[in-house]
């Protein structure tokens, strides 16, 4: 159950795609469909700790400018 409200609400299709890009890149295919219960606390927090990394990196470019 999400209890996190989105602070942009048309965002939350983008995140999603991210979320399963960033779960296919750490070899859990198919993330949107498995039940997370049967992953462990290390596999679940690697997909948001590196979409979060993503993001601030994204930022970081995007404030000093770069394009990349």
């Amino acid at each position: 159950m999400a209890r996190n409200k989105a602070v942009v609400p048309e965002a939350r299709a983008a995140l999603n795609s991210f979320k399963l890009e960033i779960a296919n890149e750490l070899g859990l295919a198919n993330y949107d469909n498995m039940d997370k219960g049967n992953l462990t606390s290390r596999q679940n927090g690697y997909v948001g700790g590196y979409m979060t990394k993503r993001l601030v990196e994204m930022a970081e470019r995007q404030m000093s400018g770069g394009t990349k």
